[in-house]
């Protein structure tokens, strides 16, 4: 595991700034990552959003492309 990259410093957006970001980006040019468990995200998700629990995220970075930029919630 890559260790560094859980120190690297992450930007936050609030809900407008995040909005204003996923209009302005195609769904292909980054990856909107749902860390919640899978009834949450069966309830309701941001369309095109992947699911990776976040205790499972650890194990599952591989399925993350690593050039684009990872919007999670």
């Amino acid at each position: 595991m890559k260790w560094m990259q859980f120190f690297t410093p992450a930007e936050s957006l609030d809900f407008k700034e995040t909005q204003s970001y996923i209009s302005q980006h195609p769904g292909d040019e980054m990856t909107i990552l749902d860390v919640r468990q899978p009834s949450e995200y069966q309830e309701s998700h941001i369309p095109g959003a992947t699911l990776i629990p976040l205790p499972k995220l650890a194990d599952r970075l591989n399925e993350l492309d690593p050039e684009k930029p990872v919007l999670v919630y």
